[in-house]
This record gives C-alpha cells, structure tokens and sequence, in this order.
C-alpha cells in the first residue's frame, strides 16, 4: 500500500518523469503506460529477487539491466502483437522503461534484500501507485486539452484548452495535482 500513497513514485517520490509527462496526453495511453512498467516491475522484482545470491556483487546492476531490458522486449512484442494501436501511441517510451528509475531503484533497494513473494508484492504496490498517477495525470489531461475521459466526450469540443494536451499542460497539471496532495496531506 506504501507505493499508491505515502511513497507513490508519480507524486510523491517524483521518480519515471519521461514516461510521467510525455505518455499522459490521454487517459487511456497514461494507463497502458503505467500496466506495462507495473508488469515489468512485477517480474523484474520476483527474478532479481530469485536469483540474488547467484549474482555477484561487482555484476549485480548490469545483470538487473539485463533481466529488465528482457522482460520490456517482451511486453514490447506482446503490445505490437496484441495492441498495435496502444504500441504505436506510446512508441519509444516503451523501450525507455529499460532505465526507468523507478524499476532499477526496487530491484537494487527491494527486490535484491527480500523474497520473491514479498517483491512481487512491491512491483504490485510501487506499479500500481505508477498506473495510477500516470492514469490520473492523463485523465486531467485529456479532460482539460479535449474535453473527453477514456475518448468519451464530456465537454464540448469549443471549450477544451490545447495547452493541456502539448508538453506544458503536462508540467502544469503535474504541479497542480501535487499541491493538491500536499495540501490533504498537511491538513
């Protein structure tokens, strides 16, 4: 549960800011965005985890590079087979998630101390707390720049706002969302 609140990497840790602002032009493309760095996550934590003690200490990082960069060439080649629109959308910033901070820090802080369980358990909670920020971002987003949610239309198409949609609306409602946060958590 730490990594949907209290450490959540989009808001609060403010780790993944590449994918963060440049794939949550819409609703949909931030989840996707977010369900396959989640499932990277998963399964980079449960292997890194599984084979720790094979691994020696002065190889450790390239061979979390290795298993990462395996496990995004797979869910790369299961969007292109499954969901090519979704692949096209997100385009370069699927193989991005290669060097993701966010997966490289668990696997180095979580998944390399712990069992595979309780690092899967990890990638759940830290992707999750990702898919939703990345999900949250870009329903903002999509709702502000186009006036629809998930490509359902909720304000008429005069009154979306094109800022939103370009790479300042992301800095813009980034920051307002995180004031909002803080502002609950203070209070």
């Amino acid at each position: 549960m730490n990594g949907i609140i209290k450490e959540n990497p989009t808001f609060v840790l403010m780790l993944g800011m590449c994918p963060t602002l440049a794939t949550t032009t819409s609703a949909m493309n931030g989840m996707m965005m977010g369900l396959a760095t989640m499932a990277v996550l998963i399964f980079s934590n449960i292997i890194i985890s599984a084979i720790k003690k094979l691994t020696p200490d002065m190889v450790h990082i390239p061979v979390y590079i290795v298993v990462i960069a395996t496990l995004v060439t797979i869910v790369q080649f299961l969007l292109a087979a499954y969901a090519p629109d979704v692949n096209a959308s997100l385009g370069l910033f699927i193989p991005l998630i290669v060097v993701n901070c966010i997966i490289l820090g668990r696997a180095e802080s979580f998944a390399s101390k712990n069992n595979p369980f309780d690092s899967a358990l990890d990638g759940i909670g830290i992707g999750l707390g990702f898919t939703i920020g990345l999900t949250l971002l870009g329903i903002c987003r999509e709702l502000l720049g186009n006036g629809t949610i998930f490509n359902l239309r909720l304000i008429p198409e005069d009154f979306g706002m094109l800022i939103f949609i370009l790479p300042p609306g992301a800095f813009l409602t980034l920051g307002y969302i995180i004031a909002v946060i803080n502002k609950f958590k203070k209070a």
